[in-house]
């Protein structure tokens, strides 16, 4: 639901619920064009709850927002009306958090051929809808054409094309029907029909892994290749964003509330065909409090639940990239020291310093150069602006003591220019006779140099968000050739200890489509996803549209997967690195028959 208005008759989305805009908010209704203000680096976007309804700053200002479900909300205000201290104005957990791509013959290691082989469970998807939010997807690909010439797509939402003419539940971008590209593929121009083309690949890979046709000269089959697509293409991040997490405008990154869009949009899509759907969620981020609280989490966990809906997230590609440091600071110790090197060719580092309540720390810092930042000392909304006499480096250094979804005490570092060289940290507790539990969290791989890492770092509790999650199954990759843990992938548990990841499946150098009717291979975290995401849609077929489980839902789906599993004998289960085992269907309805 968007709340808005505008004097603009054919470019806007109309006032659906002005009392509840003001119940929520208590904003006057103002002249404000909303489609504008969603694509438009001119405006700053939030994430809100409840919470955020009461801030007296948004209270005055014109603004306009789209209701994703019954907690979140995402808000979009006039750059020049953010506060400059926004971070001490409405907390760390209404910002949006940026996503990249968790990436750099598969089926027969999860048992789906040999399913194949018993008669009447010759499962390929059919009457499922697979859901994809990534780079958007190459349409005209054989692997996305069905036999009569028609399209297996039943929509694509490309937030990147602005259409002036709004389908009714599309806020911004463009939708395009099945019909629109059925039309297009007749064309000997498809693209002046429908102009949506996947530039990057990487949703084109993930959406054949899932759902592509067989193709045999290529020695090629998505896993369930009779299952149909619904594709959101992501709009790139705005500058703001971009600009706050310190994130190149030239590298390929998402915001939360877009692709927090794009679920509502496949679900809604999901039930206006009255069809069952698996979602694959391919991307990740550092930032935030890897503990399930921030807002795609907790939304991924509701959706999971949901009846005749499956979610499949990847665990990121995090495991040896030394992007992360943990320790354990007990009773008796009052300080920690950490050594972080910064590459050559870092224009600008953030970075997040997470610690469990009730204790709190100071920091202290000192650049390569011998330049020293004195502790600063934990107080509410603490924020300092250091500039360093010898070296180009400034820093920006936040604390919130409150103000994040989880709860934790958080200091967020700014650098801009840091200086190349070993940087050194100092963590000092506020209350020796309490322990605290500290964890630090670099960018991912695909934002800062392989040059910029934590000298003593630790390889677990590396899982991207929104991957710290509970309900949706959460997939580790593997080389199913033989039978390696990928090197990168990252690895559990949460911050919070939950368990994850839930499953290894294929990763590793798997074939899929390419643009321009071609195939390439691929490795990581989001391709075992894909993969997942078509066995999900199997069993979905299996339960719903065979009607074998009534009242089918994610938990039902993730157990039946958990349960049927290949384990190896002496490893301990569940593992950090492998979850509860290797995904194998066979082992699912072997399960279901009781076999031991």
């Amino acid at each position: 639901m968007l709340i808005g208005i505008t004097s603009n008759t054919k470019n806007y989305v109309p006032v659906t619920n002005i009392y509840y805009a003001k119940k929520l908010f208590g904003v006057s209704v103002v002249n404000v064009n909303c489609r504008n203000a969603m694509i438009s680096d001119e405006y700053s976007d939030f994430i809100a709850d409840y919470e955020l309804a009461s801030d007296e700053v948004l209270s005055r200002n014109e603004i306009c927002y789209i209701k994703i479900d019954q907690i979140y909300t995402a808000v979009y205000i006039p750059k020049y009306l953010v506060p400059e201290k926004s971070l001490d104005a409405y907390g760390y957990k209404v910002f949006v958090r940026l996503f990249g791509l968790m990436d750099e013959q598969s089926i027969k290691a999860s048992g789906v051929k040999r399913l194949r082989n018993f008669p009447g469970m010759n499962l390929r998807g059919r009457g499922v809808l697979i859901g994809i939010i990534d780079t958007g997807i190459d349409y005209t690909h054989k692997a996305f054409i069905n036999k009569d010439g028609t399209t297996k797509i039943a929509s694509i939402w490309d937030q990147t094309i602005q259409n002036e003419n709004l389908q009714q539940g599309i806020y911004y971008g463009t939708e395009y029907t099945r019909e629109q590209i059925n039309s297009a593929l007749l064309s000997n121009d498809p693209r002046s029909i429908v102009p949506s083309n996947d530039e990057i690949g990487h949703g084109t890979f993930l959406a054949g892994i899932a759902a592509g046709n067989e193709d045999l000269n290529n020695d090629f089959t998505g896993v369930a290749p009779d299952a149909e697509l619904i594709v959101v293409k992501l709009k790139p991040a705005k500058s703001i964003i971009r600009d706050f997490f310190m994130v190149s405008h030239e590298l390929n990154c998402y915001q939360e509330n877009d692709i927090m869009l794009g679920v509502k949009y496949l679900i809604e899509t999901a039930a206006k065909y009255k069809r069952p759907l698996s979602i694959c969620i391919g991307l990740g981020t550092s930032e935030g409090s890897h503990d399930a609280t921030d807002a795609l989490s907790a939304y991924l966990s509701s959706v999971g639940q949901m009846e005749g809906v499956a979610v499949s997230i990847a665990a990121g590609n995090e495991g040896n990239s030394r992007h992360h440091y943990e320790r354990n600071m007990l009773i008796g110790t009052n300080l920690d020291t950490i050594d972080l090197n910064v590459g050559p060719d870092e224009s600008g580092l953030y970075f997040e310093i997470w610690g469990d309540v009730p204790n709190n720390f100071g920091v202290e810092l000192t650049s390569p150069g011998g330049e020293a930042v004195p502790i600063i000392v934990p107080r509410l909304n603490e924020r300092r602006e250091i500039d360093f006499i010898f070296e180009k480096t400034k820093i920006n250094v936040y604390f919130q003591l409150v103000g994040s979804r989880s709860g934790a005490q958080l200091v967020i570092m700014r650098l801009r220019n840091p200086t190349e060289g070993i940087w050194r940290i100092i963590i000092r507790k506020k209350d020796e006779t309490l322990p605290l539990h500290l964890n630090i969290w670099l960018p991912i791989n695909n934002f800062i140099s392989e040059e910029t890492y934590f000298i003593n770092s630790t390889p677990y509790t590396t899982l991207t968000s929104p991957a710290n999650v509970d309900i949706p199954i959460v997939v580790t990759a593997y080389d199913n050739s033989n039978g390696s843990l990928y090197l990168k992938a990252s690895r559990g548990f949460t911050r919070t200890n939950r368990i994850a990841p839930s499953i290894a499946a294929p990763g590793v150098n798997i074939i899929g489509p390419a643009n321009n009717n071609n195939y390439m291979r691929m490795t990581g975290t989001s391709v075992a996803t894909a993969h997942t995401t078509g066995i999900a849609a199997m069993l979905l077929e299996w339960g719903v549209v065979n009607k074998a489980l009534d009242h089918m839902d994610g938990t039902d789906i993730k157990n039946m997967l958990l349960r049927g599993a290949q384990r190896e004998p002496g490893r301990i289960y569940p593992s950090p690195e492998w979850g509860f085992g290797i995904l194998d269907i066979f082992g699912v309805f072997e399960d279901l028959r009781g076999n031991l």
